[in-house]
C-alpha cells in the first residue's frame, strides 16, 4: 500500500509521527523557503503549516498530488481554503487543542490588568513599594461582552464561570441558547452593557480592524478590551486614541498588526508611536502572541491533527 506523503512546513509536538502511526512518510521542511516548497509542493498529498507563509494560489496550482492541509492552531487566514476547496483539497486545523489555553490566559491578562500585577510587580523588584496607587479593580459584578463563541470565545467563557460576573455573548454566524452563566445578546446591547470586552474572532474581511473609532463610541460605559485573536481585529491607532480620552479604560493585548506574518517576530525598530504609548502604558497589558501556546496545547494539537488527518483516509 503507497504511503501518504506529507510535508511538514512548520515544527509540531515531537509526538505527531507516533500518532499519526503507519502509513505516513513524513519530510521536514521546516527549513526550506517558500520557492522551494512551491519547486516540491507536487511531491506530496499533504501538508502541516502553521503561520511560516501563505499557503495561496501560487503554491496550491503546483500541488497535483495534494488531498490535504493541516493547519497546526486555530485561524485559516493564512490559507486560500476557497481555491483548496475548488480542487478539492480538505482543510483542517486544530481549535480544540488551545481553546483551553487561550481561554486560561485572556482571564490571565484581564485579572492582571484589573490588579496592576505586571506594574506592581516591576516595582517591587526595584525597591518601590506602592498600595494606594496599585489598589485594583475586582471582576466580580462586571459586564463581560464576549465577541465570537466558537472553540475560543466557549472556553473563555467557561474559565468566568466561577467569577460572578455578566457575561453576554454576541456572534454572528452560531446559533446557540442562553446558557446557565451566559446570554445571547445583539450588538446594542454589548454596547449599552458592557464594561470588559473580549473578542475570539477569526481574521476576514469582516473583522480586519473591526475595533476601530467608531465602534469604540458605539460604547455607553468606558470598557477595557482583551484580544488574544488577532492584530489586525484592532486598528491601533484609534485604540490609543481612545485610552487618551479615557473611554478604553485598559487594554489586554496578546496580538499586534504589528506582529511578522509568521507571528515569530514583531519590527522593534520601527515601531510606531501607538506602539510605543502601548509599551509604556501602566493600564497595558501585553504578551507575544502566546495565549494558546502551552506545552499541553502543543502536545493537544499533534494528537487532533493526527486523528483529523487519518480520518480522512489517505
Amino acid at each position: 500500500m503507497a504511503r501518504c506523503k506529507l510535508l511538514l512546513i512548520d515544527t509540531i509536538h515531537p509526538s505527531f509521527e507516533a500518532l499519526l502511526g503507519d502509513g505516513y512518510e513524513i519530510t521536514d521542511g521546516t527549513k526550506w523557503s517558500r520557492l522551494e516548497t512551491i519547486s516540491r509542493i507536487g511531491e506530496f498529498n499533504g501538508i502541516l503549516i502553521r503561520s511560516r507563509f501563505r499557503i495561496d494560489s501560487e503554491i496550491l496550482t503546483k500541488a497535483a498530488s495534494l488531498s490535504f492541509i493541516a493547519r497546526a492552531g486555530a485561524g485559516m487566514e493564512n490559507i486560500d481554503t476557497a481555491y483548496a476547496a475548488s480542487k478539492g483539497i480538505a482543510c483542517i486545523h486544530a481549535a480544540e487543542g488551545n481553546r483551553d489555553a487561550v481561554g486560561e490566559h485572556a482571564l490571565a491578562m484581564l485579572l492582571a490588568l484589573f490588579n496592576n500585577l505586571v506594574s506592581a510587580d516591576g516595582e517591587v523588584k526595584r525597591g518601590v513599594w506602592k498600595r494606594e496607587e496599585n489598589r485594583g479593580v475586582e471582576l466580580q459584578g462586571k459586564t463581560i461582552g464576549v465577541i465570537g463563541y466558537g472553540n475560543m470565545g466557549t472556553a473563555f467563557v467557561k474559565k468566568l464561570s466561577g467569577f460572578d460576573v455578566t457575561v453576554l455573548i454576541y456572534d454572528k454566524y452560531r446559533d446557540f441558547s442562553d446558557g446557565t452563566y451566559f446570554r445571547k445578546a445583539g450588538m446594542d446591547k454589548i454596547y449599552s452593557q458592557s464594561d470588559v470586552i473580549s473578542l475570539h474572532i477569526p481574521l476576514t474581511d469582516e473583522t480586519n480592524y473591526l475595533v476601530n473609532d467608531a465602534f469604540i463610541n458605539r460604547f455607553r460605559k468606558n470598557f477595557y478590551l482583551v484580544n488574544t485573536s488577532r492584530g489586525m481585529n484592532v486598528n491601533t491607532s484609534d485604540l490609543v486614541k481612545n485610552m487618551k480620552l479615557g473611554k478604553i479604560a485598559g487594554a489586554a493585548l496578546d496580538v499586534l498588526e504589528y506582529e511578522a506574518f509568521s507571528f515569530e517576530a514583531i519590527a522593534a525598530d520601527s515601531l510606531p508611536e501607538p506602539f510605543m504609548y502601548l509599551a509604556s502604558s501602566p493600564q497595558v497589558v501585553l504578551s507575544p502572541h502566546i495565549a494558546g501556546w502551552t506545552h499541553e496545547s502543543n502536545l493537544k494539537i499533534a494528537k487532533i491533527l493526527a486523528e483529523k488527518i487519518k480520518a480522512i483516509g489517505i
